[in-house]
C-alpha cells in the first residue's frame, strides 16, 4: 500500500536526525550503489561554506535554467516542508512526488540498514531520494548544497564538476571544530580532482587550507577579488542593482531582488560557478539579467508583511547575523526595530545577542518547537545582561511573540522623531523563521 505524505514524514523523522553525525560515507555509498549510482548520471555543482549556500544554490539553478538546461536542486534545511529540499526545474517536488521518491528508495534502504552497524540517517535518505529523483526526471545538471561540512557529508558521494566554497566561519563547532581553519579542512573535501573551485574571499588561514586542497587534487581555482567579484552595487526598489565581474565577462546593471552586500557576493559566486560549468564561456548578458531578476530566497531577509514591515532572516550564527544586520541597515529605515529571536541551544548565543544589541530597539525572546531550541526564559536571562531588563520581553510561544513584536513596532512612543517606520526582524534559527513564516501566512518556500 502506498504511504501517505504524513507517513513518509514520520518514517524519515524516525531516523537519525541531521544533528547526529557519524563520519562515514559507507551507508550512503552503499545505498547509491543499490540505486545504480544515480549521482553519476548528471554533472554536479556542489556548494559548501558557512552561510549563503542556499541563496547561491538558488541563483545557480536560475542561471542554469536560463541556459535552457533542466535542473535538479538539493538544499537543506527546509523552512516549511520537507519537499522544499528537492526541486526540479526550480520547483519543489509535490507531496505525491516526494512520496514516490521515498518509495523508490525505501526497499533498498532497508537492505543497507540491515547490513550496516548504524542505520541510514534522515539526511542520508533525503540525499538518496534527491539523487534518484534527478536521474529519473532526467535532468541536465544538478545543484547540491552540503548539509554540514563537506568531506563526510552524505552529498559528497557526488563528484562536483564545480565546487563552490562560500565564506567559512565557525558554526556547528561541536561537530566541525571551533577554529575556521579546522572547519575548512572538512569543507575542502568537496573539491575534487579536475574540478573548478570557486572560492569566496576567506581569512588567510582558511584560504591556505583551501589552496592546499586545490593543489593536492589538481583543481582549477577561481578566487573572489582576483578572478571574479562584485564591481559595483547600488540600492534599488525591492532589491539592488549590481555590476558583476565574471571569470569570462562583465555583466552590468543586473537587478537582484534580494537585499544586502552578502547577496550581491552570492550572485558573483553563482555567476562564476555557471561560467566555469560552461567551460569558462561568457554568458549572454540578457540571460544573466533575466535569471537574476527572477531569483527568490525565502527566509533570507524576506519581507513577509508590511505596515509594520516584518522581515524574516534565517541567520543562526554570528557571521550570518552580522550580514543580516548590515543588510537591514543598508536597505531599510525601520525605527523602532524589534527583534523576535529564537535560537538553538548549541549556538554561540551570547555573541549573536551581542551583535543584535546595538541594532534592535527591543528584543522579544522566544523559542521554536524543537527540543534543540534554547528555552525562551534562558535566552531572556542572557539577553538581559546585554540589553538591560527594560529592553527584553520573554514570550515562549512563537505566535504570541510575533504578535507582541508587531505591537511594539507599531508603537511610536519614544520614536516620534524617527525617520521611517517601525519594523520587526524575526531571526536566530532556520526553524524559528520557518515556523514564523507559516504563522504569518507565507506561501510554501
Amino acid at each position: 500500500m502506498r504511504p501517505t505524505y504524513a507517513e513518509v514524514e514520520h518514517a524519515l523523522l524516525g531516523r537519525w536526525p541531521e544533528s547526529r553525525l557519524e563520519p562515514s560515507l559507507d551507508r550512503i555509498a552503499a545505498l547509491c550503489r543499490l540505486l545504480g549510482d544515480p549521482q553519476r548520471a548528471y554533472p554536479v555543482v556542489h556548494l559548501t561554506g558557512t552561510n549563503g549556500k542556499t541563496s547561491t544554490a538558488r541563483m545557480i539553478d536560475a542561471l542554469l535554467r536560463g541556459l535552457d538546461l533542466r535542473t535538479g536542486r538539493f538544499t537543506s534545511p527546509h523552512l516549511q516542508s520537507m519537499t522544499e529540499r528537492i526541486s526540479i526545474d526550480g520547483v519543489p517536488l509535490t507531496e505525491e512526488e516526494f512520496v514516490d521518491a521515498f518509495a523508490d528508495v525505501a526497499a533498498y534502504a532497508q537492505i543497507v540498514d540491515d547490513s550496516q552497524s548504524h542505520p541510514l540517517s534522515f539526511f542520508e535518505m533525503t540525499v538518496a531520494m534527491a539523487f534518484a529523483a534527478f536521474a529519473d526526471a532526467p535532468v541536465d545538471a544538478v545543484v547540491v548544497e552540503v548539509g554540514m561540512g563537506g568531506a563526510w557529508d552524505a552529498t559528497n558521494v557526488a563528484d562536483g564538476q564545480v565546487a563552490v566554497v562560500t565564506p567559512i566561519a565557525v558554526d556547528h563547532a561541536s561537530y566541525l571544530g571551533d577554529r575556521a581553519e579546522t572547519i575548512a579542512v572538512e569543507k575542502a573535501g568537496i573539491i575534487k580532482a579536475g574540478s573548478h573551485a570557486v572560492i569566496a574571499e576567506q581569512e588567510p588561514d582558511v584560504m591556505d587550507v583551501l589552496m592546499r586542497r586545490v593543489v593536492d587534487v589538481g583543481a582549477t581555482v577561481l578566487r573572489e577579488g582576483v578572478d571574479f567579484g562584485v564591481a559595483e552595487r547600488l540600492g534599488a526598489l525591492g532589491g539592488q542593482q549590481v555590476d558583476l565581474q565574471g571569470i569570462a565577462g562583465r555583466y552590468d546593471e543586473v537587478f537582484l531582488p534580494l537585499h544586502g552586500a552578502h547577496q550581491a557576493r552570492n550572485a558573483a559566486y553563482a555567476l562564476a560557478a555557471v561560467e566555469a560549468f560552461t567551460g569558462s564561456n561568457e554568458l549572454d548578458a540578457d540571460v544573466v539579467r533575466t535569471a537574476f531578476a527572477e531569483v527568490s530566497s525565502p527566509g533570507r531577509l524576506e519581507v513577509i508583511r508590511r505596515s509594520p514591515a516584518v522581515l524574516l532572516d534565517a541567520a543562526h550564527n554570528p557571521h550570518g547575523i552580522q550580514a543580516a544586520l548590515e543588510a537591514v541597515q543598508d536597505a531599510f529605515e525601520l525605527s523602532p526595530l524589534v527583534g523576535v529571536v529564537g535560537v538553538m541551544a548549541d549556538k554561540d548565543v551570547e555573541e549573536i545577542l551581542r551583535l543584535l544589541e546595538p541594532v534592535l530597539s527591543e528584543i522579544v525572546c522566544t523559542q521554536n518547537s524543537t527540543p534543540r531550541a534554547m528555552p525562551a526564559r534562558e535566552l531572556g536571562e542572557i539577553a538581559e545582561d546585554l540589553f538591560g531588563a527594560d529592553r527584553v520581553t520573554v514570550v515562549p510561544r512563537l505566535d504570541d511573540a510575533l504578535e507582541r513584536g508587531i505591537s511594539m513596532a507599531e508603537s511610536t512612543e519614544g520614536y516620534e522623531d524617527a525617520i521611517g517606520s517601525g519594523g520587526v526582524l524575526v531571526t536566530g534559527s532556520v526553524i524559528t523563521v520557518g515556523e514564523a513564516r507559516v504563522l504569518l501566512g507565507g506561501d510554501p518556500a
